[in-house]
């Protein structure tokens, strides 16, 4: 059947040739071994066509390589889906979450989740989409959060002091006030630019009648008497009024803990007339601490936060949990001005640095 010219009969001889020398002349040694076993080596070898090889390793070769792509096509696509659904719910996360001042009123002010699971969802898909680009480590906290962890009394909009609009951060110590010391580089900060952030305020005030058009920077009344210019909105710097009180911009970027690129953070003056009051509401999430400082304050004005009563002092800082239900209030006489303070959004003291890298991304501003 074979040919003598054919490869298998070459080597057939090449070991017949080999055999017959060993058995023949019996008289090799350790020296041998390597030629031995050279020749030994061409029995077991197969014939295999070296075109042939070549392209199942390259068909090999490309199917591995359109798998690796497909994955990275799929991981990929489901990280845009997140983010893009993140951006598109920046009515969700962005406003500034109904607080009394400092940021638009809208039905999550009362405590009350509009979005209820959706919302959940929504902080769950972001929150992974984080995870997958940097890591799950330290984030317990802020991922039972995002499934909806309950909070005080059951969770938000269960009847309660305490019912954060959109996000619960749980073992989070709670009370209605904070001391000066948890925030003291920020609070010493703010106090020291006390006389700057004042003559700012006079740059831009206004005569409050109402009966003019609003002057630029100034926003729409959050209630009747109540009226605010944010030099920070839901983490957006507006430049214009940034520009128009330098001071107050200079002080908010030497803070430490100012949730600047944050949709729950808010900076700026909030004026509240004669006979103005903003009746109980909670703020968005337990994450954060409102700290107002005094610039002028005329008898007769309030702020009760969870059932305790407190004032503000013109020059002094006042560190608040706004997820408290609280109530703010002008009790004194026309002839008496308006009350003023500048508020600012800073990170809840006990809410570790990995967890804020985690909820700025979560809750970014829209771009």
């Amino acid at each position: 059947m074979w040919k003598g010219n054919s490869p298998g009969c070459n080597q057939g001889a090449a070991m017949e040739g080999t055999g017959g020398e060993l058995g023949g002349q019996g008289n090799w040694g350790l020296e041998d071994a390597p030629g031995l076993l050279a020749r030994a080596s061409l029995l077991i070898m197969p014939a295999w066509p070296l075109p042939l090889a070549s392209s199942a390793l390259t068909l090999l070769l490309g199917a591995l390589t359109s798998l690796f792509l497909w994955y990275c096509y799929r991981l990929g696509s489901q990280d845009m889906q997140a983010l893009g659904a993140g951006s598109r719910a920046g009515a969700v996360s962005g406003r500034p979450g109904g607080c009394s001042e400092a940021g638009r009123p809208s039905p999550r002010s009362s405590g009350e989740s509009v979005e209820g699971p959706r919302t959940e969802g929504l902080v769950s898909r972001r929150l992974r989409a984080y995870a997958r680009r940097y890591s799950w480590a330290g984030m317990g906290r802020v991922r039972r959060a995002a499934q909806g962890s309950p909070g005080p009394g059951g969770g938000p909009g269960v009847l309660g002091i305490q019912r954060p609009g959109l996000l619960f951060l749980p073992d989070l110590p709670s009370a209605p006030f904070v001391p000066r010391d948890a925030q003291r580089h920020d609070v010493e900060l703010l106090e020291s630019s006390f006389p700057a952030i004042l003559r700012d305020f006079g740059a831009v005030s206004w005569d409050f009648s109402g009966t003019t058009p609003l002057p630029r920077g100034w926003s729409p009344p959050l209630a009747p008497g109540c009226y605010q210019l944010l030099l920070y909105q839901a983490g957006r710097c507006q430049p214009s009024n940034c520009h128009r009180c330098p001071g107050a911009y200079r002080a908010l970027r030497g803070l430490r803990s100012f949730m600047s690129a944050n949709t729950f953070g808010n900076a700026g003056f909030s004026v509240l007339l004669p006979g103005a009051r903003l009746e109980g509401r909670c703020g968005p999430t337990n994450a954060r601490v409102r700290c107002h400082l005094g610039l002028k304050i005329p008898p007769g004005c309030e702020l009760v936060v969870g059932g305790e009563p407190q004032c503000w002092a013109e020059g002094h800082c006042l560190l608040v949990d706004d997820s408290f239900l609280h109530t703010v209030a002008h009790n004194g006489s026309p002839e008496d001005g308006p009350r003023v303070v500048f508020i600012v959004d800073l990170w809840h003291p006990n809410v570790a640095g990995a967890e804020r890298q985690a909820l700025d991304f979560v809750f970014a501003p829209d771009p």
